[in-house]
């Protein structure tokens, strides 16, 4: 979905796009979700009233320990909130209903865009950017109070296909090749105790499996790649490679074949010749009495796409914490600082003029 806000001043400043996405993980329940908001925090355990296991404890959360006197939105316990990313909708829903509210509010050409398909990977189409028609654009999409982030994984997907040989098991010896084996062999051969997401943090990256289904005739196995550096990421797709070739030589009745497709490349590459976006919204935060701050983050945005496209866009916080599981929660002030933060910027680009800030 597009729309466009008018400018209210004349202006040679460039259009600027806000964007957030509408499906929410696949990695768990999203449907029948019941959003309970917990009113002035006190800094206590919540706990999740569906599935009372569920429980957001400040000792292991210490972002919500921070948060005492906010309003915390979660779920009920058995699924996701969706925070990722209905916070991101609303923020821009937010800012939007404000400066249509205020036209007294300088402010350029923008454009608002909400994407489906970010969490698979296919959120940014390559006509968006055309008809987007914005020359810089922000996602809010990010985490913590401040996050101004311009730094993201760059992305490949493996798919790895095994055919091995199908017979009646009564009849299997020296016939059968079982194509669950040879997948169960490949995972097994693949590092575990590193280069795994639960095995790694901060900069490193990593091969995930994700899913895996098949028979003992045929078997396919899904991996996605991580890294920040595209030599990281290559390494990684010649890792599985030569995995997929070594359990393929141990049988070659088998057939075994390792697809490696790009899916996003990290918006650093881009922006960083060019770091006006960055920078304002720095100023933005900065105006609003938030710190900024950019850390490198363990994923990727519609904006790592848009940028290789050509439309600078970086990522802005929502206050969104725990996604993508049962815990996800978001504080409704974070939320608030956010659109504080996107109103600031849509000033500020009205006063920059298509130069240097």
């Amino acid at each position: 979905m597009l729309a466009t806000l008018p400018a209210t001043v004349e202006t040679s400043a460039p259009v600027i796009g806000f964007l957030a996405h509408v499906d929410t993980s696949p990695a768990f329940k999203a449907s029948d979700v019941k959003p309970i908001v917990h009113r002035n925090y006190d800094g206590s355990d919540i706990v999740l009233p569906d599935d009372p296991s569920q429980v957001l404890s400040p000792k292991k959360m210490p972002y919500l320990g921070a948060k005492m006197g906010d309003d915390i939105v979660t779920a009920s316990g058995t699924t996701l909130l969706g925070a990722d990313d209905k916070a991101g909708v609303a923020i821009v829903m937010a800012m939007a209903k404000h400066l249509l509210a205020h036209p007294e509010l300088p402010h350029g050409k923008l454009r608002i865009g909400f994407t489906p398909d970010e969490e698979i990977g296919r959120g940014v189409h390559k006509n968006l950017p055309a008809d987007l028609g914005a020359t810089f654009a922000y996602t809010l999409d990010g985490a913590e109070l401040g996050e101004v982030v311009y730094e993201t994984f760059s992305a490949d997907k493996a798919t790895v296909h095994i055919q091995g040989v199908s017979i009646h098991p009564g009849n299997a010896k020296d016939k059968l090749v079982n194509a669950l084996h040879l997948a169960a062999k490949i995972i097994d051969t693949l590092p575990h105790v590193t280069l795994t997401p639960e095995t790694t943090d901060e900069r490193q990256g990593f091969i995930h499996i994700y899913q895996m289904s098949g028979t003992a005739a045929a078997a396919e196995l899904n991996f996605i790649l991580r890294d920040f550096e595209m030599d990281g990421l290559a390494a990684q797709g010649e890792l599985i490679q030569q995995v997929c070739a070594t359990i393929q030589a141990t049988e070659p009745r088998a057939k075994i074949t390792c697809t490696v497709t790009p899916q996003y490349r990290n918006m650093r590459y881009w922006l960083e010749k060019d770091m006006r976006p960055v920078e304002l919204a720095r100023e933005a935060c900065r105006q609003v009495g938030v710190e900024p701050f950019s850390p490198p983050i363990r994923g990727g945005t519609d904006g790592s796409r848009l940028t290789e496209l050509g439309v600078p866009t970086p990522n802005i916080f929502t206050g969104m914490q725990n996604i993508h599981g049962p815990l996800e929660w978001v504080s409704v002030q974070d939320m608030g600082r956010a659109t504080e933060v996107c109103l600031k910027l849509a000033q500020l680009w009205a006063a920059a003029g298509p130069g240097e800030p």
